[in-house]
């Protein structure tokens, strides 16, 4: 799913074409739009690195939006399913990603059998529900014994600072690290791995030259409704997941956090 604001191209999934491409509202990101591209790698770079646990698993995507991470997990996943509140996202991940069972439904009430997949794949959603608690015992409900719920979010210290309420009007409660952790612990789950989304060096040089901060930059054009300068264009759209990196350390300096949760095993 994820959030945005507002593709390097050669390396962007197909863009979507006539009706196929969603709309983009800000809800979610979208491949193959060169102002969304800082958006779309910051939330690929977790697929890719998360990918190797999904592997020879059958796999539930919840909250799937336009489906590109669903396609990218059935490259390795024995099974992929997918989930969307959105009808519209439901019918676009049907049509383009054949690969992808797709199912229509509430996260709050997941539309699967006790125990019936090895992973649940939960990338920038969980902000955007109302009941996040009830959520994750769902997601404890069907994982398998040993299965993992692989989760991320936006960091909330750094994404919406010093503010009572969300920046991004779409988010309905966002977190901290200490905050998921005791989420997914009174869920049942154990938390095997709290790490972060870091820029690195190419988009610390970034900041530094677009007054401080290229995510800012970024914001104050889409926010001001106004034609992106081009130089401001070039940057975004040269953006690769190389230029992100995942680590433990300076948990709550992140941009968003990524959190591995497993079910236990003896049940």
């Amino acid at each position: 799913m994820s959030e945005s604001f507002v593709g390097d191209r050669e390396n962007a999934p197909l863009p979507a074409t006539g009706d196929e491409q969603l709309p983009l509202t800000g809800e979610r990101t979208v491949p193959g739009i060169p102002e969304e591209n800082y958006w779309f790698r910051r939330h690929e770079v977790v697929y890719r690195d998360l990918l190797p646990r999904c592997a020879g698993r059958t796999v539930l995507e919840a909250g799937s939006g336009e489906g590109y991470g669903a396609n990218m997990i059935a490259d390795v996943a024995v099974r992929v399913t997918g989930l969307d509140y959105d009808i519209s996202a439901v019918e676009h991940v049907r049509a383009r990603y054949p690969r992808v069972e797709m199912l229509h439904g509430n996260l709050a009430e997941l539309p699967l059998g006790d125990a019936s997949v090895d992973a649940v794949v939960n990338f920038q959603v969980i902000e955007h529900l109302w009941d996040q608690a009830q959520f994750l015992r769902e997601c404890f409900r069907v994982l398998t014994p040993g299965g993992e719920l692989l989760v991320s979010t936006p960091n909330r210290i750094t994404f919406s600072p010093g503010r009572d309420t969300p920046l991004n009007p779409f988010h309905t409660r966002e977190l901290d690290a200490a905050e998921l952790t005791e989420l997914l612990e009174e869920a049942g789950f154990t938390v095997s791995l709290m790490t972060g989304v870091h820029h690195g060096e190419r988009l610390k040089a970034l900041d530094a030259k677009h007054g401080g901060s290229f995510i800012g930059a970024q914001i104050d054009r889409a926010l001001a409704g106004e034609p992106w300068p081009a130089e401001l264009t070039r940057d975004v759209e040269g953006i690769t997941v190389d230029d992100f990196v995942l680590r433990e350390g300076n948990i709550d300096d992140s941009l968003d956090l990524v959190a591995v949760a497993m079910k236990d095993p003896v049940q």
